[in-house]
């Protein structure tokens, strides 16, 4: 038989109220009393029923993720990572897929919001950064926690709301191990310019470009959009643009993007990496599907989105015992793999 929240109360030898107040993790409940009912949930195998709870009252039990991004590898690990929360908390999870560029995205979360009766919101970029969204959110009084690209402000009250990724690190980092292999002449290759991280990962490469007396030039930057045909498309533009003789190294804004950019080199006949280095970003299963396998900055992306979910339970119902464990600031790690070598002579 089904076990009850009657059950999970006499084994405990509390009331079912008691019971309830524990497993909605309300912070008023004693240590010792929450210790003691959720040894008897766990011995006893108990599941919420999370209908039944939002039926019973006001509260919800859901949060939402939204999100705007074609990478089904980044979605995919933003999901696990915030259902994986959702999972120890005792919420479900309401995925919202949307386009950021839409004119009524307020009015579309909004509505989302009231209809599922959510407790909270994960947003992801590029939606996370924009501001009218954000505003909104305030005047609704609904809590969110923000994934943004950058690192923790001297803004409390932001760094509040904000788990952020040090996309300005990570592409400096890589830029300088190109360096470090005798590469003057670097390309970068970008992403969408209405995300945060493509200003901060170029931002990243000049200052590395800059910090080893390395001219910027403007013609080796190619903008385009977080995609292998992007890659593609920009490397062919960057090579047989008079440069080919001088760009020994090309940094992908993303995974896709120096994946798409060897597959062009390959079509143009140049050997990676002895006559041409590639390297992307965030260590995306792309990364290891291509021959050779890229250099690359790792990208935790299913640790970062569970900590987003975490902070947001943390804002929402003061869950225990959590805050002392949250990390705010991401910096992606360098993986280096055969995608990259020495400079050419």
């Amino acid at each position: 038989m089904k076990v009850t929240i009657n059950d999970v109360a006499k084994h405990a030898g509390v009331s079912m109220k008691t019971v309830s107040r524990v497993i909605n993790k309300e912070p008023s409940v004693r240590k010792k009393t929450y210790d003691q009912v959720m040894l008897a949930v766990k011995e006893l195998n108990y599941q919420p029923n999370t209908a039944a709870r939002n039926l019973a009252g006001t509260s919800s039990f859901a949060i939402g993720l939204v999100y705007d991004n074609p990478n089904a590898y980044y979605i995919i690990d933003m999901q696990n990572g915030v259902l994986s929360r959702c999972k120890e908390e005792g919420y479900e999870l309401v995925i919202h897929p949307c386009n950021a560029q839409q004119e009524d995205m307020q009015a579309e979360i909004a509505t989302m919001i009231k209809r599922s009766r959510l407790a909270g919101l994960v947003l992801t970029p590029p939606l996370s950064e924009q501001q009218p969204i954000i505003d909104m959110l305030d005047e609704l009084g609904v809590s969110y926690v923000r994934l943004l690209s950058g690192h923790n402000e001297d803004d409390a009250e932001k760094a509040r709301n904000c788990i952020y990724v040090d996309d300005f690190a990570a592409a400096y980092e890589i830029t300088e191990h190109l360096i470090t292999l005798g590469h003057k002449h670097i390309a970068f290759v970008c992403g969408d310019e209405e995300h945060k991280s493509t200003t901060e990962r170029l931002a990243g490469y000049k200052q590395a470009l800059a910090d080893h007396q390395i001219a910027f030039n403007e013609a080796f930057v190619h903008n385009g959009t977080y995609s292998f045909e992007s890659g593609v498309q920009g490397a062919k533009a960057l090579l047989e643009d008079g440069n080919r003789k001088q760009i020994t190294a090309i940094l992908g804004g993303n995974d896709e993007v120096a994946a798409g950019a060897l597959f062009a080199a390959r079509l143009m006949n140049i050997e990676i990496p002895a006559q041409l280095s590639i390297s992307g970003f965030e260590d995306s299963p792309f990364s290891r599907q291509t021959w050779p396998k890229l250099t690359t900055a790792h990208q935790a992306n299913d640790v970062i989105s569970e900590h987003a979910a975490r902070l947001l339970f943390s804002k929402t119902r003061g869950s225990r015992n959590q805050d002392k464990d949250i990390i705010t600031t991401f910096t992606p790690s360098m993986v280096v793999r055969e995608s990259t070598g020495p400079a050419p002579q």
